[in-house]
């Protein structure tokens, strides 16, 4: 932690650096603009389909985590890019790595939007 960014002015500084990452994100990265799309369309859908909090957090947090995941994925992207642009198989790696994570993430979406809307179209 820097010197005097401590307490309140810490808490600043963190949401300052947090909403610059977003502007990022939605300025430099469209899977990122896509993502967020899909979830602001599924949301309220998902006061529709959940049947009480708990599956209105599974339906809105899993869109959410893909959020969570594509970010840190950009993250990991926009560093290997900084480092250098030649082929480098851990470069490589670290990248298709974090689409995975992505991916993953996306299927939990698929799972549980599925099951819950499943659940609430058939029952």
């Amino acid at each position: 932690m820097k010197p005097g960014h401590t307490g309140w002015r810490h808490l600043v500084h963190s949401t300052r650096y947090s909403l610059k990452g977003l502007r990022a994100a939605w300025r430099h990265e469209s899977a990122f603009r896509q993502e967020l799309a899909l979830g602001v369309l599924l949301l309220p859908l998902a006061w529709w389909i959940g049947q009480g909090p708990v599956e209105w957090v599974l339906l809105i947090g899993s869109c959410l985590l893909v959020l969570v995941v594509e970010l840190i994925n950009s993250a990991i992207e926009s560093v290997v890019d900084r480092i250098g642009i030649e082929h480098h198989e851990l470069s490589g790696r670290a990248k298709d790595l974090g689409s995975a994570a992505v991916m993953v993430a996306l299927g939990l979406v698929v799972l549980t939007w599925v099951l819950l809307a499943g659940q609430k179209l058939l029952g």
